[in-house]
């Protein structure tokens, strides 16, 4: 188990599994969970390592550890994340993306105490892709902190992962009013070239004015990279491995004085990557080794 300074101590996972077998008469047709991605076919249910340290006490000084996923359990945790599958424009979502987000094992599962993301190539309800994209809406969500995620990204052109974050009142007041994070995206346009963003609204609906800084890393899919932002009430500042790349001044009114909540996803193709997708692209992966919030 990875070390978190004895935060999570070592103890024997317990596995309840509970199999729902459903019946179907008058068909020889085999049940298979692909075709229902967002109906629970067969569940396995988990004791899972909720992401909320107990007795946290944060001082303010961002050295506190307030919530982690280490992904040492069997599954991804459901006290931690939840699947989005459901998008405008079947599938699209809103940059001119061609991947299908479904919550199969196949696009999203822990591995040897990591998570994958995985993008694939594969037919599936009117997309050529599929992926997975996981949130902690509603589940956690949190103003100001420092938030570290220690990853490898995938290889392709056309993959768009991202590692960001939305304002928890989206479903009020919409995109971008909610106020937007980016973490990290990596375009693929450029090999090794990661962004960091901060999207806030422009004054014309469903448009935003967003300020942008970029950095160049090696090995980007082949070594873990630690992906930071520092959120403060005058601040938000972007790293990759301890060296800084973006600096955003907060002001009063912009809509960064609220909880946000952590938003994961590989994308294939879309805007950000000029909708250039590898033709002989096959799959490729996006590992999280661990991701921390600080307070």
């Amino acid at each position: 188990m990875k070390s978190l300074g004895g935060f999570f101590p070592s103890m024997k996972k317990l596995h309840c599994f509970i199999c729902i077998i459903l019946f179907v008469g008058c068909s020889d047709e085999e049940l298979n969970i692909d075709d229902f991605p967002n109906e629970v076919v067969f569940q396995v249910q988990n004791a899972c390592q909720g992401g909320s340290i107990n007795g946290a006490n944060p001082t303010g000084n961002n050295n506190t550890l307030i919530w982690a996923d280490e992904f040492d359990d069997s599954s991804i945790c459901e006290e931690n994340w939840v699947f989005e599958t459901l998008a405008p424009n079947n599938g699209s979502w809103y940059n001119n993306e061609q991947q299908y987000y479904t919550n199969r094992s196949s696009n999203a599962t822990i591995e040897n105490d990591v998570l994958k993301i995985i993008a694939k190539k594969e037919p599936f309800r009117g997309k050529e892709y599929t992926s997975a994209r996981i949130t902690t809406q509603n589940l956690f969500e949190f103003r100001y902190g420092k938030v570290q995620i220690r990853a490898k990204l995938p290889v392709g052109q056309g993959t768009w992962p991202a590692l960001w974050m939305l304002g928890s009142n989206i479903d009020a007041v919409g995109w971008p009013e909610c106020g937007e994070i980016d973490i990290m995206e990596h375009g693929d346009r450029e090999r090794g070239l990661i962004s960091s963003s901060v999207h806030i609204p422009s004054g014309q609906p469903g448009v935003s004015s967003y300020s942008s800084g970029a950095k160049r890393i090696q090995n980007e899919s082949t070594q873990f990279h630690v992906y930071e932002v520092v959120w403060t009430e005058d601040s938000i500042v972007f790293s990759v491995d301890n060296n800084v790349h973006h600096t955003y001044t907060v002001t009063p009114e912009m809509p960064f004085h609220q909880d946000f909540f952590l938003i994961f996803n590989v994308a294939m193709g879309g805007d950000f990557v000029q909708n250039n997708i590898d033709p002989n692209f096959v799959s490729a992966e996006m590992v999280i080794d661990y991701i921390r919030v600080y307070q």
